[in-house]
């Protein structure tokens, strides 16, 4: 079944402007293709109000801050705006319970008011509603004046950091169970809820293969900010966090002191200051726009995932992991999402330990064009057009057979 000129509602945890290239707003942007697409950007809370005041996030919003007139961002693709919302309480840092609970329904009706004169102003006479791992607000769609055709919940990642679980892990149950269909990047995840909701599907993170590819483009340059480092470089691209194994890290750093180990984005102020990144070979060069993604990825000899394998990382499917396939990069992984194999065969390097993982870069440095073309095929078979395509049918499916019922 097709889905076309629906209109869908999309709020999501991610702001669409966020550094790293996110699940949420990619799929909006797909989405927007061929239907029309309100992606609801997270809303700044009174505290971000304040702190961002005069960056570059905050001027774009601030025109749509307070005006119900002029409440969102008209983008590139004509199908697809972006709703500000008025700033919100900053209220996570209350204890769990009646009054963190009270505290939720009022950003909810703050929230709520902007969609609904957004949804009237626009005609809007009906759509579909997603929540794309904006589990803060497990009841938002029950505020909409006009109710939402199919209500879909998008889980993109486990609930890991100590303040997602403060309150999150009793909203998302709340708003999993008041779903019509629920969607997961993981196996793991899709289990997990179906638990909740049985009706619960599987559909991986996928990539922009074509920005990805831009790697091989030999007229490339290679990104600035690895032009001081001697090659063999080992490189990671992506959020520096609780997911990376930082003990097996060292001890790579230790096995590996002809290489140099680079890793690229935001780092978690919890990680800053690892004793990992200590070693004379491992360079942090914090966050770049994704646009220079390809040039960061053609400077890398290797690209790496060094997860550490838990409970946690075998619910994760990440982006990243196809973003390398697609730049034709040789890929090392540990083996932290059993997964993984399924959908990259014996195209990636999935090592159980640190002996293992120092075996595969230096086989992963004496790549050949053979070996390569076998990356970008995988890549090839799991780029968004895929995952999309999936992800309307799921939609379509679900909408046809909830008005027969």
């Amino acid at each position: 079944m097709e889905l076309k000129n629906r209109h869908i509602v999309i709020f999501s945890q991610m702001q669409f402007d966020s550094r790293l290239e996110s699940t949420n707003y990619t799929m909006a942007k797909h989405l927007a293709q061929d239907n029309y697409v309100y992606y609801v950007d997270r809303p700044y809370t009174w505290k971000d109000y304040i702190q961002f005041k005069n960056t570059p996030g905050y001027k774009a919003r601030k025109p749509h801050f307070f005006s119900p007139q002029n409440s969102f961002i008209q983008t590139e693709i004509p199908n697809l705006k972006i709703i500000i919302t008025p700033p919100v309480p900053s209220i996570n840092s209350l204890p769990e319970g009646a009054v963190y609970r009270l505290a939720v329904k009022v950003n909810e009706r703050i929230v709520a008011a902007r969609l609904n004169k957004i949804i009237k102003s626009l005609k809007i006479k009906d759509y579909i509603f997603i929540n794309s791992y904006a589990f803060y607000y497990p009841s938002l769609h029950r505020l909409l004046k006009l109710k939402p055709l199919l209500k879909v919940y998008h889980c993109v990642d486990p609930l890991i950091e100590e303040y997602q679980i403060r309150h999150g892990l009793i909203s998302e149950d709340i708003l999993v169970k008041d779903m019509d269909l629920v969607i997961s990047t993981s196996k793991e995840l899709r289990n997990a809820k179906a638990k909740l909701n049985p009706n619960s599907y599987f559909v991986p993170n996928a990539a922009d293969i074509g920005h990805s590819q831009k790697a091989l483009d030999p007229a490339l340059p290679v990104a600035d900010i690895l032009s001081d480092i001697t090659k063999p470089i080992i490189g990671y691209f992506g959020n520096i966090e609780r997911r990376i194994d930082y003990n097996l890290l060292t001890q790579l750093l230790e096995q590996n002191p002809d290489k140099n180990f680079v890793f690229v984005g935001p780092v978690g102020k919890d990680y800053e200051n690892n004793p990992a990144f200590n070693a004379p070979n491992i360079f942090k060069k914090g966050a770049v726009p994704y646009e220079q993604l390809p040039a960061v990825l053609k400077g890398f000899d290797v690209a790496i995932i060094p997860f550490k394998k838990d409970d946690v990382s075998s619910s994760i499917f990440p982006l990243k992991l196809f973003e390398y396939l697609g730049s034709g990069r040789p890929v090392v992984i540990t083996d932290f999402n059993e997964d993984l194999e399924e959908f990259t065969g014996d195209s990636v390097y999935i090592c159980k330990n640190v002996d293992e993982f120092s075996a595969a870069l230096n086989l992963s440095l004496n790549d050949t064009p053979f070996l390569q073309q076998k990356r970008l095929k995988i890549a090839a078979q799991n780029t968004w057009e895929h995952r999309i395509t999936e992800i309307k049918s799921l939609l379509a499916t679900n909408l046809n057979n909830k008005r027969k019922s």
